[in-house]
């Protein structure tokens, strides 16, 4: 018993080492990537096209909702407790630095994450990924790079996208419902938000980004030669990503309320 524990203790620590590694290697040449102009470049395209403009249709009724539900749960209600003005201060509190980086990770993760995984794994079972190595292209640098950072750009460029309308297309949308003075409105956002709220949203965004891109291609590479395997690594890429977010998240928060 206590050497089969022993041995899943190895195996965990091999594990998490070779995951360190990993990352090393992905950010390592996703910098390269980035100065010698390597030949992924159209990767990169289609990844911004997918993860980034393909999602931007879920990402705005998903802030326009959230914005809406509440402007109007907060007019309703704050109102009658004296406290009319918080609802500003909730509405950047709960989109720009907390709802908004995670909801945009989870279509991320829901959308490109799984796809990344699956379509990695699959070039593994084909052997496609062996091919790239026998003609000396490194796949680091050619499938994961453009991955890692137009999944990273996009998240981060999504995250502003949901924070315009959940902020901003909300209001036009309050205005059938429950009319308010255009003027007020902006005036009490602008008077609430603070450059540390940018600040921590851009932070989460990015962090995000990387942890779900990482966690995808990881997970895509860890297919050693059956495509039944690929169904398993790819829950284990959701699961890892959503885990892993949400802690980041959780520290994030945890350092912007003890600055």
């Amino acid at each position: 018993m206590v050497a089969l524990l022993g041995r899943r203790v190895i195996q965990r620590i091999r594990g998490l080492l070779y995951a360190a590694g990993f990352l090393y290697e992905v950010l390592r040449e996703s910098f390269l990537f980035v100065r010698h102009r390597q030949v992924g470049y159209r990767v990169l395209t289609m990844q911004i096209l997918f993860t980034g403009v393909e999602a931007l249709s879920v990402v705005a009724v998903l802030g326009l909702a959230l914005g809406v539900v509440i402007i109007i749960q907060g007019m309703s209600l704050l109102p009658q407790i004296g406290q009319g003005q918080l609802i500003y201060t909730i509405l950047i509190t709960v989109i720009t630095r907390e709802l908004g980086p995670i909801l945009t990770a989870f279509i991320i993760i829901a959308r490109s994450g799984t796809a990344i995984a699956t379509e990695l794994g699959s070039m593994v079972v084909s052997h496609e990924i062996e091919a790239y190595v026998a003609v000396g292209i490194n796949p680091i640098s050619y499938l994961v790079a453009p991955r890692f950072l137009g999944v990273t750009a996009s998240l981060l460029i999504l995250n502003l996208y949901f924070n315009v309308f959940g902020l901003v297309g909300s209001y036009f949308v309050v205005q059938l419902i429950k009319p308010v003075p255009f003027a007020e409105y902006f005036r009490g956002l602008l008077s609430s938000l603070q450059t540390a709220d940018i600040l921590s949203s851009l932070v989460k965004s990015l962090v995000f980004g990387v942890i779900v891109s990482a966690v995808s291609t990881f997970n895509g590479f860890r297919v050693e030669s059956a495509s039944t395997e690929i169904p398993q690594v790819v829950i284990k890429a959701v699961g890892q990503s959503f885990m892993l977010c949400i802690v980041a998240d959780a520290v994030i928060t945890l350092i912007y309320y003890m600055r």
